[in-house]
């Protein structure tokens, strides 16, 4: 991986190591003495991005990012384009910041797949959570479940606009007649961050519970994220 341009520096320019070596390695050991929860949003980001910017102090733009999108979770989450817009970000600390978004929804996903999905609710809303709160357009995911309510296949169906998204609630009971699927649940995202459903969103559900129930085929909830928290249609007992 090549350096980040503004990264460069002459041989020998430095007499002495630069100030911010000594503070990388105590923000390491900080780490590794008491974890994450020790250390603030801006500064793990900071070492997230020590590597892609091995020669620079990187707290400033840490502290820009985090300034800009909000918090941690949502810098890394922030999609490249607007990851772009902030000055002395380069490809190489670009990478790096998705990297660590993707890895965080492959743990979770991996969560899942190891139980039941029904009897480990708080992993399906920190997946979904996870995969989707933070996106800048609205997503629409299925759950496929088997008859023991366990994971067949998790698929994002629909990417829409900042509000909308559309849905074809037939192609979603076709999908999971495909897969021998005997329950699903829907999860989609809210971008403003309020995961309240529209009306159009219990329209939509109930549609396709109509369609779904006479092919023996369960709708167990319908899922709204967004940075602000969850919403569950069948909890607010609106299905």
């Amino acid at each position: 991986m090549s350096a980040d341009p503004d990264d460069r520096t002459e041989p020998g320019f430095f007499a002495e190591a630069p100030h911010y070596h000594g503070h990388r390695e105590r923000l390491r050991e900080r780490f590794r003495g008491a974890g994450a929860d020790a250390l603030s949003d801006y500064e793990l980001l900071e070492l997230v991005l020590f590597r892609a910017l091995p020669r620079r102090d990187v707290k400033p733009l840490a502290k820009a990012l985090i300034g800009k999108f909000g918090s941690f979770a949502e810098t890394v989450h922030a999609s490249e384009a607007r990851l772009r817009e902030t000055g002395g970000l380069g490809e190489a600390a670009i990478t790096e910041i998705k990297l660590i978004a993707a890895a965080a929804s492959r743990v979770a996903k991996g969560q899942l797949k190891q139980r039941a999905v029904l009897s480990s609710w708080s992993s399906v809303i920190d997946y979904c959570r996870t995969a989707m709160a933070f996106a800048d357009k609205e997503q629409f995911r299925i759950l496929f479940l088997d008859k023991r309510n366990q994971l067949i296949a998790d698929e994002l169906q629909q990417v829409g606009t900042i509000d909308h998204t559309p849905v074809y609630p037939r192609e979603i009971v076709k999908r999971a007649l495909e897969l021998s699927a005997t329950a699903i649940i829907m999860v989609h995202n809210h971008p403003s961050g309020d995961p309240t459903p529209s009306q159009a969103d219990i329209v939509m559900t109930k549609q396709i519970i109509d369609i779904a129930k006479p092919l023996g085929i369960s709708v167990h909830d319908h899922i709204i994220v967004g940075k602000n928290g969850h919403a569950s249609l069948k909890g607010m007992k609106l299905i």
